[in-house]
């Protein structure tokens, strides 16, 4: 069982296996590779599927995903959000810690290091 600085000294990284787009206010997009054989089958037959599935991502996400840079710890992102966004982020571990399990359990957008 993880004790609290355990978690908040985890450091993530974006995945490799994603490509994301950035809008000049920082918004940032994530594509997702359509790949699978099915949709390629379908593709071979004129079907109109994307190349890509785009998921935009909030101001308070974008800013998040923007942090992970395989350098700063949780605890460190966590810093910075609070000084841009105050109170209004709060309750920020709750939040961060949630966003974060998120992005890399269930959509693989982030890998933890092992440091």
């Amino acid at each position: 069982m993880k004790n609290n600085e355990d978690v908040l000294g985890i450091i993530f990284k974006a995945s490799d296996t994603i490509d994301v787009e950035v809008s000049n206010d920082n918004i940032v997009t994530i594509l997702e590779k359509q790949d699978h054989k099915v949709q390629n089958f379908f593709r071979k037959l004129k079907f109109k599927i994307p190349q890509y599935k785009k998921i935009e991502l909030d101001e308070f996400g974008s800013t998040v995903f923007l942090l992970i840079d395989g350098k700063r710890t949780v605890k460190e992102i966590g810093e910075i959000l609070d000084s841009k966004y105050g109170e209004k982020i709060h309750p920020l571990y709750e939040r961060l810690l949630l966003f974060l399990n998120h992005i890399d359990v269930n959509c693989n957008y982030i890998e933890k290091l092992d440091i």
